[in-house]
């Protein structure tokens, strides 16, 4: 697997929703989101992403966040493949919530 690079939930805010050129994409499943998740997000799941690809800028910072980073590996090959660029959020949203970070519980 090649090495992607990778950003500590510390340095992220938690809160997307002011942020210009800069998306947090949550590709875990809808139950997986609802459970909870960061507020400002833009949520879709892995195997949507491919139809829904023009929703994510692709000239923005793309974060990419999953439940413990394996999907982000799988959503970065795929990025390469048609090249976007984006960096996976180390350990995903465990990390997040044992991180004390904010999350949104619901749609």
């Amino acid at each position: 697997m090649p090495a992607f690079e990778q950003v500590p939930v510390a340095e992220l805010p938690d809160d997307f929703t002011g942020e210009t050129g800069r998306i947090l994409l949550d590709i875990r499943e809808s139950d997986e989101w609802e459970q909870g998740h960061i507020r400002g997000a833009l949520h879709i799941p892995l195997g949507q992403v491919p139809e829904r690809i023009d929703e994510i800028d692709p000239d923005a910072e793309i974060f990419v966040i999953c439940r413990t980073s394996g999907r982000s590996f799988r959503m970065l090959e795929y990025f390469e493949h048609v090249g976007y660029d984006a960096v996976c959020v180390e350990g995903g949203m465990v990390a997040w919530e044992a991180g004390g970070k904010p999350v949104v519980v619901g749609e």
